[in-house]
């Protein structure tokens, strides 16, 4: 397996998908002992994905069943449109069904489902709802991420589906990624661009296949990628194998577990603007315009981000060190040099030595970072490191969420006569061996 080569050489991770359970729902064919499988995954630190869709071809035993009990999708002549059955999601006796048959994984211990494809409605279709395919085809991947959103609720606590396809209403059923990407230093643009329009539609996280899909990925454009991961809502590698950073030697594998390192010591940052996001139904990752509408040259970037609230990203979309960076008004302080940048306007700025991203922070934001772990579960909410951008910022602010309290909590700062920040907003419960770090 992947999971004891990815802890023994020290890689962060904390969800393993599977694709081998594809269009398979209700089954798990292939392992002796499923359930103490996923058991000893938990125990690892991992919690197991399933990949499906709601399709299955001719060799699949559900595709008989779902015929029989008129769940299809079926044309004029009342036959399947196409040779894999399409369930037919506008009969809510299919979907119940359908959710059965995911419910059974999810009580073996399944975390979530990546819910592919759901774009390829039949327009040729007549629908039990009445109405042909060119009413429902839009409507068909809302009723798919609903489906699978609700069931795993239902059982899990979380409103989640990985899904592909969306239309109106899907943001209510996160979170989505950005299709099967060219490994290409364009589709990795692309990429950035989609998910900024996607976020300006009301979707609050996206996602996206870090180094692309179609084939295997240049090792540099891979760690460009990775580090324009990391600073995404969700993350994750997947493609055209290999993927494994060990698979592309040492040197490759270091960097590559420096760049998720950082992923991790970020998290009380990015959970804390996740949070606000399901609040406000404000977008993770966001255009300059979003934040700063007055400014009118932000309308015109389209290949750098505000990484929530604080954080600028400008993503390597070449192989290159170094690239222009148009900041916002306001100062801003290199998140890995601490220098500083006073007014808006145009700068090249180099990227960090290990992270092969620029990246930016607010002046007088502070955000706060946790102590390197192995997975999520290790994390301690009551040792964080709240690094302060700006040597002589006051006020501070910031965001905190500790995930168990589910409550989120404005930070604020301010400089004293003699020059040390002290607390004067509230104080966060556990927060009492937090650690402060001025940078810049």
């Amino acid at each position: 397996g992947c999971s004891n080569p990815l802890s023994s050489r020290n890689h962060t991770v904390a969800v393993f998908v599977n694709g081998l359970f594809y269009t398979l729902p209700g089954t798990l064919p292939r392992f002796p002992d499923p359930e103490g499988m996923i058991r000893d995954l938990k125990e690892s630190g991992f919690r197991l994905g399933l990949w499906q869709l709601p399709y299955f071809n001719p060799r699949n035993r559900l595709h008989r069943e779902a015929i029989e009990k008129e769940y299809a999708i079926l044309n004029e002549r009342g036959k399947p449109p196409v040779d894999d059955v399409v369930l037919d999601l506008s009969n809510p006796e299919a979907v119940r069904w359908y959710q059965g048959l995911l419910e059974k994984l999810l009580r073996q211990g399944v975390a979530a489902f990546t819910a592919d494809f759901g774009e390829a409605a039949p327009l040729n279709g007549i629908y039990a709802a009445g109405r042909s395919g060119f009413h429902e085809h839009n409507l068909y991947p809302l009723r798919y991420n609903r489906a699978v959103a609700e069931v795993t609720e239902r059982v899990t606590g979380e409103r989640i589906a990985w899904s592909r396809s969306a239309w109106a209403g899907s943001q209510r059923y996160p979170l989505h990624w950005g299709g099967d990407p060219e490994t290409t230093n364009g589709a990795m643009a692309g990429s950035l661009r989609g998910g900024l329009s996607l976020g300006l539609c009301g979707f609050p996280f996206w996602g996206h296949f870090i180094g692309g899909f179609a084939a295997p990925p240049d090792p540099d454009l891979y760690l460009r990628w990775l580090a324009f991961g990391v600073f995404s809502s969700h993350t994750r590698c997947h493609g055209t194998p290999p993927r494994e950073p060990w698979e592309f030697g040492q040197e490759f594998a270091e960097s590559f577990r420096r760049i998720v390192e950082l992923r991790y010591r970020l998290l009380p940052y990015i959970y804390a603007q996740a949070k606000l996001s399901s609040e406000t139904g404000h977008p993770v990752l966001r255009t300059l315009f979003f934040e700063y509408p007055e400014d009118p040259t932000g309308w015109t970037v389209e290949d750098e981000y505000m990484f929530g609230e604080d954080i600028l990203v400008a993503p390597l979309f070449e192989e290159i060190r170094e690239r222009p960076v148009y900041l916002p008004p306001g100062s801003w302080v290199e998140y890995f040099s601490g220098k500083t940048y006073g007014g808006s306007g145009w700068h090249r700025i180099r990227a960090g030595e290990e992270i092969p991203a620029v990246v930016l922070v607010r002046y007088g934001a502070a955000i706060p970072h946790a102590p390197l772990v192995q997975h999520t579960g290790e994390l301690d909410w009551g040792s964080i490191e709240l690094c302060v951008y700006g040597a002589e910022a006051s006020p501070v602010t910031g965001r905190f969420c500790r995930p168990e309290e589910g409550e989120l909590h404005t930070l604020r700062l301010e400089r004293a006569d003699d020059g040390n920040l002290r607390v004067t907003g509230e104080r966060p419960p556990g927060s009492s061996g937090w650690t402060v770090r001025e940078v810049g």
